[in-house]
């Protein structure tokens, strides 16, 4: 009977190692799929038998664990089966579980706000295409990873245009390097492989279409085709980046607003608007329009003041005053700026400053206020102050001479926090909604005032969060509340110092002779000493 269990129990290995052998065969595609059913059977036959082998060898084992070694044996091998099952259960946590630190100065390998807010809205699948040598795909791993961390949409495919010339071809792939994403039968490409260059293309490739801001000109507004310190060039690079497009607009010339527009930005005039201007932007407005205003102090005591603009602001339930801001909590200086540029670290809730942490700068910005009870059911929010250790100077005049001010509420000062900037929206009721629009943003009408157009110029765009500010209102008023955030930043320089020649030298030398002259010493003196 003993020699039976045993051939039953070498019957139990074979039939385990031909399942084994049938599944590797199935593997490199020798055996058909459907083959692979036989595997099955075969090793539940063999464990079937070995089985009946250890059922009828059951007085011997218990008579080995019954020995000392046995019970030695038992624990040990207890021992490596709680271990194996820690780390199995370990590695199924972490798999289920995926949480990463990114301790590097900037955040670097961690993706900003903005992308996360536009990867966590993709609602259907975004294809990534990487086409560039084979060796190359470990850089756009890197970053490409923290995408499809961050969505569950997003999958990536890297191709070597070398090894699969027709699948380049069929994408037009010229250069290496090229990524493409495709969203919903559209497609967008990419040569840049830094994150703002990635989030803005995955922007362009899920709207679909692009908005159009327009500057207005004719009054001595800031010029978005200008590098001087007060031109706008930046924030138009930062707009066209985002698929916005661009352009200049003379209301003076064509008392219209175009169809076409998302947003009118009336940034830092030094004259007044026309009668027929404001009628245009009322009219515009009435339909749904999208408007900043951006309106700076004056710049001489007889500079002609802004009616016309000041009351369109008004009509929506801001006041633009006749002060200026005076900062004197000491920040401005610590910049190197004086007191007439106030420094916002508070913003009141508001979608454009929603977990906007960063400080703002505003040279030379007036103060505004937020009528209270709205005017014709137009009821604004402030979205900017300044510190409480700010004031609205009304005595322009002594600003404008150098002269020492202080605050004075008897000559109409107001004692901060001021209100630097606020925003206005109303919506129209819509009855009969365009069929297949039930979850598209509803039309309504945004407007939004700043006391300042300086701080968006090229001198201070790039200061702290000015950039992002002004990024964000646009991203309101234009009703894209998912480019609301923190954009991505650079990585910050680590290196200590650029060497210069003289010290490459001076380096190069020490090395060669002054290491191994000290070695030589020290060696000289040890022999010494022994001696």
């Amino acid at each position: 009977m003993t020699r039976i269990f045993n051939i039953i129990s070498w019957l139990g290995i074979a039939l385990v190692l031909a399942a084994v052998g049938i599944r590797g065969a199935v593997g490199v595609g020798y055996m058909s799929a459907a083959q692979s059913q036989f595997a099955v059977y075969l090793a539940w036959a063999g464990l079937a038998c070995i089985v009946v082998y250890i059922v009828s060898q059951w007085r011997e084992i218990g008579a080995f664990f019954g020995t000392r070694s046995g019970r030695y044996g038992t624990l040990a091998a207890s021992s490596t089966l709680i271990v194996l099952g820690i780390l199995v259960a370990v590695n199924y946590i972490g798999k289920k579980q995926n949480k990463r630190w990114d301790l590097t100065a900037n955040a670097q390998f961690s993706l900003a706000d903005q992308s996360k807010n536009v990867v966590a809205k993709l609602d259907k699948p975004l294809q990534v295409q990487v086409f560039d040598k084979e060796q190359e795909f470990q850089r756009y791993r890197d970053r490409l990873k923290e995408y499809e961390y961050n969505s569950k949409q997003i999958t990536t495919e890297y191709i070597d245009p070398d090894k699969k010339p027709a699948v380049a071809q069929a994408a037009k792939v010229q250069q290496y390097g090229t990524l493409i994403f495709n969203y919903q039968g559209r497609s967008e490409r990419t040569t840049g492989n830094t994150e703002q260059d990635i989030t803005n293309t995955i922007i362009k490739v899920v709207s679909g279409q692009t908005k159009k801001v327009y500057f207005t000109q004719g009054h001595g507004e800031h010029d978005t085709g200008s590098g001087d310190r007060d031109g706008y060039q930046a924030i138009n690079s930062a707009l066209v980046n985002e698929n916005y497009t661009v352009d200049k607009l003379a209301l003076a010339q064509s008392p219209k607003v175009p169809d076409d527009a998302t947003v009118v930005v009336v940034a830092g005039p030094k004259t007044d608007f026309f009668p027929p201007e404001i009628e245009a932007l009322k009219k515009y407005l009435e339909n749904n329009g999208k408007l900043l205003l951006m309106l700076d102090p004056p710049d001489a005591a007889n500079a002609q003041p802004l009616t016309n603009l000041i009351a369109l602001a008004h009509e929506w339930g801001i006041d633009v005053t006749n002060t200026l801001v005076v900062d004197a909590s000491g920040i401005g200086r610590q910049l190197g700026a004086g007191p007439e540029m106030p420094i916002a670290a508070s913003y009141p809730a508001h979608p454009i400053t929603d977990r906007f942490r960063v400080a703002s700068a505003y040279p030379l910005a007036r103060g505004l206020t937020v009528v209270s009870g709205g005017v014709n059911g137009h009821t604004a929010t402030a979205i900017v102050e300044s510190s409480p250790q700010s004031w609205a100077e009304a005595d322009l005049k002594s600003i404008q001479e150098g002269k020492e001010v202080s605050l004075d509420e008897a000559k109409g000062d107001k004692p901060g926090p001021i209100t630097l900037a606020a925003a206005v929206n109303t919506a129209k009721a819509d009855a009969n909604p365009p069929a297949g629009q039930n979850d598209a943003p509803k039309p309504e009408t945004r407007v939004v005032v700043f006391g300042d157009s300086d701080f968006a110029s090229n001198v201070v765009f790039g200061f702290s969060g000015n950039k992002d500010l002004f990024m964000n209102t646009i991203g309101w008023l234009s009703q894209q509340e998912n480019l609301i955030s923190i954009r991505p930043k650079e990585a910050a320089d680590r290196r200590l110092k650029s060497l210069t020649a003289t010290e490459q030298l001076v380096l190069t030398y020490a090395s060669w002779l002054l290491m191994p002259l000290v070695v030589f010493g020290v060696g000289i003196y040890s022999w010494m000493r022994r001696r």
